[in-house]
């Protein structure tokens, strides 16, 4: 550990030591290394503190308020407790104990340091450097950083899908180590706040911080079993043109895709996808925002980031509605918040991207689909991305049309049925429909082929629709009479033709299938 002050003075007399400083060693340090004269005092908001971390099972602080106390014995340096141990904050405390006693505050926090100053306190900071530097252990393939207390330290090393892991010492991690690795993260994040180095979530047990590119997650007792710390370098910069997607595929991205699910499984590649879709979409001149928590995608600076998790309730509903995006990129939707949220988006007109965890495309639409009613599924989402291995495998889009469902013969089961057609082959693999109050999803097995004899079903058709209708087109295929019919004559149909057609196919024992034209 490296301790830097911040200016230059002779032994201190008094000394309050705060928590961070106790719990990394700090304080004890200090005090061997000979820089106390006077007294070490304890704000007994501290001691609160630490009795809290002691009924949790974390009991690192009283053990090293244990190990302070042994070394200020060996130098006979006295310790007091001092102060009301119901005071609010513990900086304020802190800094009201140093202009009331004269004793400086010594402190490894950042921001005990900026808040103790700012209230006229003298504050003597100590300066932490953890044992892994991040730049030397991120090289090569090294994807992330995994640290726990008790257990030998571990890196995953790889690419999406085929990656293992490599323990990179013998020796388990010590607590004392893990927590000034913490600090001294915190240190450089606070020496370099900026759009790519913040804190994005900062609580009792959990803290979620952005340190340039690396994302770093840090868990405490009770919400883990240790202290755990987790390190991810998390995406691979990646622009859409080395993907080298189809045509059919960009085309849609470009010209027809507005609800954008992007699936797969954890370490796919799904973020690194949406990111280069982003800068995709930006490049051709629309507006692009990202809800993110954290917000780990690297972009440009023209995409506002948005963090979910640093928001109210209804705000960013409302900051998204108000200033219109083109596109909003959502990274990644997890509760039932999260789908709600890109649902009312993108209801309301706004192209949407939503980042999911799923084990197949179908899947995905699932988690749409059980939160809606069937027949605005394909307003919300219309297409599907599945990436494995960093690849895309799949794509699905979805098209609704009312017909009976595949295995159901009867004309009047007629409803709207959504079909998942693979955009690649152009064959529909799945049905999802609503019968009762379930929502089932069929698997379509085999190949349909147009049947170009039944030229007496055709001419029947066409002899009772053609009165009414124009313009329309007519195919049977595979035992099922395909109808498409202009919009604006919908109406006329279900008036005045939908029970004698579904009659006539039931007739021949063929399904129905009728669709707006596009």
């Amino acid at each position: 550990m490296q301790r830097t002050k911040y200016a230059k003075r002779e032994e201190v007399p008094d000394v309050i030591v705060d928590e961070l400083s106790l719990i990394t060693g700090a304080a004890a340090e200090f005090v061997e290394s000979g820089g106390v004269s006077g007294r070490i005092l304890i704000h007994r908001r501290i001691m609160r503190d630490i009795r809290e971390r002691l009924r949790r099972g974390d009991d690192v602080a009283v053990r090293e308020l244990a190990r302070l106390r042994r070394i200020c014995a060996e130098r006979g340096i006295p310790v007091e407790l001092i102060g009301d141990e119901s005071a609010g904050d513990q900086f304020e405390a802190l800094a009201e104990l140093a202009l009331r006693t004269g004793a400086s505050v010594l402190t490894a926090d950042p921001f005990a340091q900026k808040v103790c100053e700012a209230l006229g306190a003298d504050v003597i900071r100590v300066r932490i450097r953890g044992e892994w530097e991040l730049d030397r252990i991120f090289t090569g393939n090294v994807m992330s950083l995994h640290l726990k207390e008790g257990v030998r330290p571990r890196v995953k090393v790889g690419t999406p899908g085929n990656w293992s892991f490599v323990e990179i010492s013998e020796e388990p991690v010590r607590r004392e180590s893990l927590e000034l690795f913490v600090l001294d993260l915190l240190q450089r994040v606070h020496d370099d706040l900026s759009r790519t180095s913040f804190i994005e979530v900062q609580r009792e047990n959990t803290l979620i911080l952005q340190y340039g590119e690396y994302r770093v997650v840090v868990t405490r007792p009770p919400l883990s079993d240790g202290l755990e710390v987790t390190v991810v370098r998390p995406i691979v910069r990646k622009r859409l043109e080395e993907y080298e997607l189809p045509d059919v595929l960009r085309e849609r991205l470009v010209s027809r895709a507005e609800g954008i699910l992007i699936a797969g499984g954890p370490g796919m590649g799904k973020s690194t996808f949406a990111q280069a879709l982003a800068e995709h979409y930006r490049s051709l001149g629309k507006v692009v925002k990202t809800i993110e928590s954290p917000r780990d995608l690297m972009l440009s600076d023209e995409i506002t980031q948005y963090s979910k998790s640093a928001s109210g309730e209804g705000e960013l509903h409302d900051v998204l509605l108000l200033s219109r995006p083109d596109y909003t990129v959502f990274d990644e939707m997890r509760d039932d918040e999260d789908f709600q949220l890109f649902i009312d988006l993108r209801l309301a007109g706004i192209g949407m991207v939503g980042v999911v965890h799923a084990t197949s495309p179908i899947d995905a639409i699932q988690r749409i689909a059980n939160r809606v009613d069937i027949g605005v599924v394909p307003s919300i989402v219309d297409t599907v991305i599945f990436m494995k291995a960093g690849e895309v495998a799949k794509v699905y889009v979805l098209e609704v049309s009312v017909r009976v469902p595949r295995g159901m013969k009867r004309a009047d089961l007629a409803r709207p049925t959504i079909q998942v057609r693979n955009l690649f082959t152009g064959e529909v693999e799945y049905e999802m429909y609503v019968f009762g109050e379930r929502t089932f999803i069929v698997p379509v097995g085999g190949e349909e082929h147009e049947d170009h004899g039944d030229s007496r079903v055709r001419a029947l058709l066409d002899r009772v629709i053609g009165r009414y209708i124009e313009g329309y087109d007519l195919r049977v295929s595979g035992g099922t009479v395909r109808l498409e019919i202009p919009p604006e004559q919908m109406r006329v149909y279900v008036k005045k033709l939908q029970r004698r057609v579904h009659k006539i196919c039931q007739q021949f024992d063929l399904e129905l299938e009728v669709s707006p034209k596009r």
